[in-house]
């Protein structure tokens, strides 16, 4: 069994983080929704540095290009989901974000199967990520300061996650054609 690299671990403890970050979201402690931002601040931070430190180390594998996005699905889902149930996120938004995945993954699992490879995230997708990642910080911090950038941050995810959903379906259907070349 091959050891668990660097990037490996950090996106497996992007995933553990949901555990202090349910207490800090339903606790009714002093400052437990900073406490919560902070813990989102250090998710965010792992997501960028495992896929760094795969690249920077030589790390970059089969099993980290599907764990790492299995962590951010994971993770984000999780906050999304308390979000939306504590009213600090509109389920309009979750709802787009869960059928965009669902629409990537089927056609991943489509060109895997027809093709033999693992389709990686393209970088609209990889933006669309930090952005909503951003608007999930914002709306952890429930202050009313940041209001208007978390709604900023939600439409330009909305906008990203458009455009990389149309580039993975134009990938899909190239794939196919290619495929049907002599």
């Amino acid at each position: 069994m091959q050891r668990p690299t660097i990037a490996t671990i950090l996106s497996v403890s992007r995933i553990l983080l949901v555990i202090p970050l349910w207490y800090c979201l339903t606790g009714s402690f002093e400052n437990n929704r900073l406490w919560a931002a902070g813990i989102v601040a250090v998710g965010i931070a792992t997501d960028f540095f495992d896929g760094f430190v795969a690249r920077r180390l030589h790390q970059v594998s089969e099993l980290g290009k599907i764990l790492d996005p299995i962590a951010d699905k994971i993770s984000v889902g999780f906050l999304a989901v308390m979000l939306v149930w504590q009213s600090d996120l509109p389920l309009w938004f979750l709802l787009f974000m869960v059928m965009r995945d669902i629409l990537i993954l089927l056609g991943g699992l489509y060109i895997k199967r027809k093709n033999n490879i693992i389709v990686q995230s393209n970088w609209p997708g990889k933006i669309a990520v930090t952005i909503i990642a951003l608007a999930l910080f914002l709306a952890t911090l429930r202050l009313e300061e940041v209001e208007t950038a978390k709604w900023v941050a939600i439409w330009a995810s909305i906008f990203m996650m458009t455009l990389s959903l149309v580039l993975y379906t134009q990938r899909l259907f190239i794939g196919r054609s290619v495929e049907r070349r002599p």
